[in-house]
């Protein structure tokens, strides 16, 4: 008895891979927080936002105990924050929004955040960039520039242009300031074995709840220290304090 040829059965051809989408699956939309505490710059940057079809502002805030307490309840991919909140509008007022960012990222890892100010301010670009912000924008960008950034941080990529990132490493690593002043050495001495422990860790830009569990303390503890250490180092801002730590370390090969 003649048998027929058995064929293999035929095989689907297999599909190729979809590049993965810099910002979100196609029909998800971008989801964005706006932290400012001017009503009227909220609103706007809001509307601007919602023009786009594939944005979405799922929250907004005031103030930073409210973008602290809705963000990581929300769990938005792109935060836009002020630089500056409450009543210093000037170009030396706090740099709260800053402080939010650096929270923000000890809580929310994954979050990108996109710092907006009126101010080109170098201590407030510094301070963001040791905070973990990946772009810093002045409120002068156009609609178009403002959104491309939002989109440019949501996808993974840092907002800062060659010249900013170099003004940044010159400050931090400036080999004309590898060694510390005699002032600098005396205020170090100072500090306990413990203090320079976070010293260190604050030059690695690490946040207080990221140094809190390297050491097995509580964030309030860690908060007290810091407070500390600035001034004991005469110093106002994290950011200097850690340049205090890269000149100890000296220039970089």
């Amino acid at each position: 008895m003649n048998q027929q040829p058995v064929h293999p059965a035929p095989v689907a051809p297999v599909a190729p891979v979809a590049p993965v989408a810099p910002v979100a699956a196609p029909g998800t939309p971008l989801r964005v927080f706006i932290l400012d505490d001017h009503e009227v710059v909220r609103r706007g940057v809001r509307d601007l936002l919602e023009a786009e079809e594939d944005i979405e502002v799922v929250g907004e805030a005031g103030d930073a105990r409210q973008a602290l307490a809705r963000v990581p309840a929300i769990r938005p991919q792109v935060a836009v924050l002020d630089v500056r909140l409450g009543s210093t509008d000037g170009p030396d007022g706090d740099h709260e929004g800053i402080e939010v960012c650096r929270e923000l990222r000890a809580r929310v890892p994954d979050l990108a955040c996109l710092m907006l100010t009126s101010f080109d301010d170098d201590e407030a670009l510094f301070d963001a960039i040791m905070a973990g912000a990946a772009g810093y924008v002045l409120k002068q960008i156009d609609g178009t520039a403002l959104v491309h950034a939002i989109r440019t941080v949501a996808a993974g990529q840092s907002m800062l242009d060659p010249r900013t990132a170099t003004r940044v490493m010159e400050r931090l690593r400036d080999p004309g300031r590898a060694q510390t002043t005699e002032a600098e050495t005396s205020e170090l001495g100072r500090l306990s074995p413990r203090e320079r422990e976070v010293l260190d860790l604050i030059g690695d830009g690490l946040t207080n709840r990221q140094i809190a569990d390297r050491l097995f303390l509580s964030e309030k503890t860690v908060k007290n220290r810091v407070s500390a250490i600035l001034s004991k180092l005469g110093v106002g801002r994290r950011v200097q304090a850690a340049m205090v730590v890269e000149r100890l370390k000296g220039p970089r090969a």
